[in-house]
């Protein structure tokens, strides 16, 4: 038998999360529930789900501060942005944060189930009309000669463009047919020659540039 994914609910209105846990059904697992910032933290960090369905505005702050807190302590989770707001800069910093999609709440449960499901898989998702703020957003056409950027082999612009999209080590072994010690060696590497300390700052500094 399959494990079912684990998944936690954050979003201000208790209403609200019982809504979606009852969209969710039996497939999935709610391991947890939280109200604001501060407890999705805690309550992410301590059930480290699969899936977080995590409002975008929210007491204490927003999903941004919840990602920039908990990604790095647990970097297999998928964050899905679930929110009234369509507005495209909540869409855009909330998926520059490291979310791996948004979709509003006129979402249907059938909709809102498979999202999740292709969360977890490692796809990205948004509703349709978001797409376009995304991809306006990180394509900016075409890219000006860039002298850091130049510093990078072909391979270590491969592997900085992946992590600094969210993938975890495996995934970009994975993608680029690498061993992840190999690709622990790239990122290091790309740190060195760009100067900066860890894979937050070089998520920062891609997304600067708008090449990821």
């Amino acid at each position: 038998m399959t494990q079912r994914l684990r998944i936690v609910l954050v979003d201000d209105h208790a209403m609200v999360r019982a809504g979606v846990r009852a969209e969710l059904g039996d497939e999935f697992d709610v391991v947890g529930e939280a109200a604001d910032v501060d407890e999705a933290i805690r309550v992410i960090t301590a059930a480290q789900p699969d899936v977080v369905l995590l409002d975008v505005h929210l007491p204490g702050g927003d999903a941004r501060a919840v990602l920039d807190a908990c990604l790095p302590q647990v970097p297999a989770t998928r964050f899905l942005a679930l929110s009234v707001s369509d507005a495209p800069e909540d869409v855009v910093a909330t998926v520059r944060g490291g979310a791996r999609g948004y979709v509003t709440k006129t979402i249907d449960g059938p909709e809102l189930r498979e999202a999740v499901r292709r969360i977890a898989d490692g796809d990205a998702v948004f509703s349709p009309r978001l797409a376009g703020f995304v991809l306006d957003a990180f394509s900016g056409g075409p890219a000006e000669k860039d002298d850091e950027i130049d510093r990078l082999s072909p391979r270590e612009q491969e592997v900085m463009r992946l992590i600094a999209r969210g993938y975890t080590y495996r995934e970009v072994a994975s993608e680029l047919v690498l061993s992840i010690k190999t690709v622990e060696t790239h990122v290091s590497a790309v740190l060195r020659k760009l100067q900066l300390s860890d894979r937050r700052e070089l998520a920062k500094w891609a997304a600067g540039r708008r090449i990821v």
